[in-house]
This record gives structure tokens, C-alpha cells and sequence, in this order.
């Protein structure tokens, strides 16, 4: 009895292979009019597996992050401690973001996943397709300098065109120049307050009030230039501008 309850889970599994001979562990391949399709538990890993890599791709690969670090700077320029708050920061610039990814994301459904989907396209077809708008955006903001380096840290051959560039080494290119484009942005966000703040320093000083920090009296002033210019419409209107 016990013998025969120690094979049951044998030949249950051998029964399981002669009805599915596509099939392992519950992963299927099945046919379709291009080629093998994956079955719904892979699909399913698959998908948890991008969901997982979605916030680090949402806040490297898109104008997410170049938008977030101005925002911070400007924050930071305007002296106003947590206000607004970085849930407000993060949500503005993630629908900035949509705004501007939009083409490139209606590109590569159209180009990827729908072939994919209707069987006209195989996996690394759809993959190759789908890919070429996210590298041609990627490639109007990546500089040479750190294409090149990533370039040589990969060892990688030189690509004969722009297209011919690999995405492993085109992504993290584009977050360095990302990142030197935000901080000079921010850097000249700085200039107009900094002025400000160096100007109230030297009344205060020249005055003697040498107990009040020239921060507090200056902040009112850096708020009120900032509103009276429309400071959010001219800084959210040129960082959504400068990807066009």
C-alpha cells in the first residue's frame, strides 16, 4: 500500500507528459500561426519578473529623471524645507513623464506587441521591433562621450551607425547624461535665489541683526519673486520642452 502510494505521484507525472508534451512543470509552449507562444504560467512569471523591473525602468529610461532632480533642486533653491511634498514631486513629474513617453509607448505596442500578439512576429522579432523607438529616443539624449564609455567598459565592438549601438550600454548612457543635463538646469535655477539670499545676508549684516539667520527673511522674498514670474508654468513648460 504504501509502495503503491509512493508511485502514484510517478505515474500521475508520466500521464501528465503523455497528455502535454509541450509542457514542463506547468510551462507551456504552444503553437501559433508564427511561431511557439508562451504559455500562461510563463507569461505570468514573465510579467511579475517586469513589473518588479518597472519603477527602476520608469525612473531611468524616461524623462523621469531629469524632471524629479530639477524638482528637487528647485525645492531646495526656493528654501521651502518639505514643501511641496516628494509624493507631489514624484506624482507630477511621473504624469510629465506619460505626457512625453506617450509616442514613444503608442510606437512600441504598435510595433511590438501587436504583431506579437496576432502570431505575426516571434519573441526576439517582436523584442528587435519594439526596442527601436525606445533606442531612437534614447539615442537623442545619450551623449557620445558616455555611449563610448559604456562602450569600452562592456568591451563591445564600435557600431558602424547609431542604430547598431546595444541597449545595455545605450541605457546607462543616457542616465549619465540625464543626470549632467538635470544638474546644470539646476544649477541655473539656483543663480536668481542665490542672489537673493546673498543680498538679504548683507543688509542683515550691515544692519546688525546678526541674531535672525538671513534664511527666514529671505525665503518671503524667494516665494514671492517665484509666483510673481509663474515660476512652476516656465519651469514645468521648459523641462517638458527640452525633450521635444
Amino acid at each position: 500500500m504504501k509502495r503503491t502510494f509512493l508511485l502514484a505521484p510517478l505515474f500521475a507525472g508520466s500521464a501528465f507528459a503523455a497528455t502535454s508534451p509541450d509542457s514542463l512543470l506547468g510551462i507551456t509552449l504552444v503553437q501559433n500561426k508564427g511561431a511557439a507562444s508562451l504559455g500562461v504560467p510563463m507569461q505570468i512569471v514573465l510579467l511579475l519578473t517586469v513589473l518588479t523591473l518597472l519603477p527602476a525602468i520608469l525612473m531611468s529610461i524616461t524623462p523621469f529623471l531629469r524632471i524629479t532632480v530639477v524638482l528637487h533642486f528647485l525645492r531646495q533653491a526656493l528654501g521651502t524645507q518639505s514643501t511641496p511634498s516628494n509624493q507631489v514631486l514624484v506624482g507630477l513629474a511621473l504624469f510629465l513623464s506619460l505626457i512625453i513617453m506617450q509616442p514613444v509607448a503608442t510606437q512600441i505596442y504598435e510595433q511590438g506587441w501587436q504583431p506579437l500578439e496576432a502570431g505575426k512576429l516571434t519573441n526576439e522579432e517582436a523584442f528587435t521591433q519594439a526596442s527601436a523607438p525606445l533606442k531612437t529616443f534614447l539615442l537623442r539624449f545619450a551623449r557620445e562621450k558616455d555611449i563610448q564609455l559604456f562602450m569600452q567598459l562592456s568591451h563591445a565592438p564600435a557600431p558602424a551607425t547609431p542604430a547598431d549601438v546595444p541597449i545595455t550600454a545605450l541605457m546607462p548612457a543616457y542616465v549619465l547624461s540625464e543626470l549632467k543635463a538635470a544638474f546644470q538646469i539646476g544649477a541655473v535655477l539656483f543663480l536668481p535665489f542665490l542672489i537673493i539670499d546673498l543680498v538679504v545676508a548683507s543688509v542683515t549684516l550691515s544692519v546688525g541683526m546678526v541674531q535672525l539667520p538671513p534664511v527666514m527673511v529671505s525665503a518671503p522674498f524667494k516665494i514671492l519673486l517665484f509666483v510673481l514670474v509663474d515660476g512652476w508654468n516656465l519651469v514645468i513648460g521648459s523641462l517638458v520642452r527640452s525633450f521635444y
